[in-house]
């Protein structure tokens, strides 16, 4: 080809191209801004509908038709996603698509944008379509609902292209549940290639994966019981720690032991300690007379130590009634009421000793060795005397006497009944021991078991050397005992 026919052919090239830009920015031109609205047919009759690029309109008779203003960008880029906005005027009480943002059923809208070059895509993505309802405002006389709708722009050719995005119907719910069908208006959009900026562009590599992070519910709720039993495992750990090592009450004393046991204890320390034998008669009895008082005033409740005897006797009047013996009264022959004999301490008794042992510790006087065994002995004996165990001196009421019946005292019978015998009285061996709840035979029958013993002994110890005798010499001596016989000395002089 010659040169000047190469230039004109890239002339004409060039007049394709301008002409090419000019028809596409007339378009551009032509889609800027909201496209108005048809106008709208105030009584369009029922199946009646209006047919735009595929889209059929479809109002019920009687109902007013739905506003509808819809925008789309003029400029958009291959592969990516452009938004359709869709703002629908409405009446109160009806709703803009009523089955939600479901789209899987507009078959027939997909395949119209699928010729176009256009894909609707996923819901379940990130560029899913939104629709909400601006707040009822009681000036106005209707409800305005928005709709967005992306869509991703598929181009057929590389470059840039030209497309038309075709009518999308829009169907509004009546509250009476009729349905009503508006479509939206054509939109011309110029794509452009990504590349279409970069020079000598080559292909990239995908790009590389993100961490999925997954969300460990198990691990999760484990952790939380594990840390919340980690704190109640600690509050627990601590009380018991506390518990563990809090101070211990002291266990509770021992009873105190009585102050007879006590008293007895020391007095029988006191006899073995060994003062007799040294001669230390003055701390025996001092020991003594302690054991004594510190005894009473235990006993009766007060302090015996750091009390004199006639405080000691003074409170014995008062507290130690019925343990220890004051003055008896006589026995009223004409009241049924008598006094038995008292196993308690006589207060005469405890007085003298403790006199006794005032003189000893006060008056320094030395006591002989028998006067300190007498003491010690009536010290025992005052605390064997009061302890609680004896019964101290009390009123013994006698038992009235029980009425006779005079038949059983005459002793009258029947006459064929046999006499009761009387039962015969136990025979008791002089070697078996006293049997104390058997009663004391009488004087006289001691007096006469005396005597038949006496005879009986004497009896046999005057036969038995009457028998010797006879056997040895053949002479009967007289029955006299051999040993002489014994004589008391006079009062108050020797024999």
């Amino acid at each position: 080809m010659s040169r000047p026919a190469r230039s004109l052919g890239f002339s004409l090239l060039g007049l394709l191209v301008t002409a090419s830009l000019l028809l596409g920015g007339a378009g551009a031109s032509r889609a800027q801004g909201p496209t108005p609205p048809p106008p709208a047919t105030p009584d369009a009759g029922a199946g009646a509908g209006e047919s735009t690029y595929g889209c059929v309109e479809s109002v019920p008779k009687g109902a007013q038709r739905p506003v509808v203003v819809d925008t789309f960008p003029q400029r958009g880029t291959s592969g990516w996603a452009a938004t359709l906005s869709i703002t629908v005027r409405h009446g109160k009480g009806e709703r803009v698509l009523p089955s939600g943002l479901d789209l899987s059923s507009a078959v027939e809208a997909k395949k119209v944008l699928k010729q176009a070059g256009f894909a609707i895509p996923d819901q379940d993505g990130g560029a899913g379509a939104q629709i909400w309802t601006e707040p009822d405002q009681g000036d106005k006389p209707g409800a305005t609902t928005h709709l967005e709708l992306p869509v991703v722009l598929l181009p057929p050719n590389p470059g840039r292209n030209v497309m038309m995005l075709p009518p999308l119907p829009v169907a509004v719910a009546r509250a009476n549940g009729e349905i009503a069908t508006v479509c939206t208006h054509d939109h011309p959009i110029v794509v452009e290639d990504p590349i279409a900026n970069t020079p000598d562009a080559m292909p990239k590599e995908n790009p590389g994966g993100l961490p999925q992070r997954e969300e460990w519910t198990a691990l999760k709720k484990a952790l939380g019981w594990a840390a919340l039993g980690l704190v109640v495992g600690a509050i627990l750990a601590v009380l018991l720690w506390r518990k563990l090592n809090q101070p211990k009450p002291a266990p509770p004393p021992p009873p105190p032991r009585p102050p007879w046991e006590v008293a007895l204890e020391e007095l029988d320390e006191v006899r073995h300690a060994g003062l007799l034998e040294n001669e230390r008669y003055g701390e025996y009895f001092d020991r003594t007379s302690d054991a004594l008082r510190r005894y009473l005033g235990a006993r009766f409740g007060f302090d015996g130590l750091e009390s004199t005897t006639d405080e000691i006797l003074a409170a014995l009047k008062k507290q130690a009634g019925g343990f220890i013996r004051f003055d008896r009264p006589s026995p009223d022959a004409s009241s049924r009421t008598s006094l038995a004999p008292a196993p308690g301490i006589s207060f005469d008794r405890v007085a003298s000793f403790l006199r006794e042992c005032d003189l000893v510790k006060f008056a320094n006087l030395t006591p002989t060795q028998q006067q300190c065994a007498t003491s010690i002995a009536t010290g025992e004996a005052i605390v064997r005397g009061t302890m609680p165990t004896s019964t101290g001196a009390r009123t013994v009421l006698e038992e009235p006497e029980p009425e006779v019946d005079p038949v059983a005292a005459a002793q009258l019978r029947a006459p064929f009944t046999q006499p009761e015998e009387a039962p015969r009285a136990r025979v008791r061996s002089p070697y078996e021991p006293p049997d104390p709840d058997e009663p004391a035979p009488a004087p006289e029958q001691r007096a006469s078991e005396t005597g038949d013993d006496a005879t009986s002994s004497g009896t046999a110890s005057a036969s038995e050397p009457d028998a010797k005798a006879g056997e040895g010499k053949g002479e009967r001596e007289p029955t006299t005992s051999s040993r002489p016989p014994r004589r008391e000395p006079p009062e108050g002089g020797e024999t």
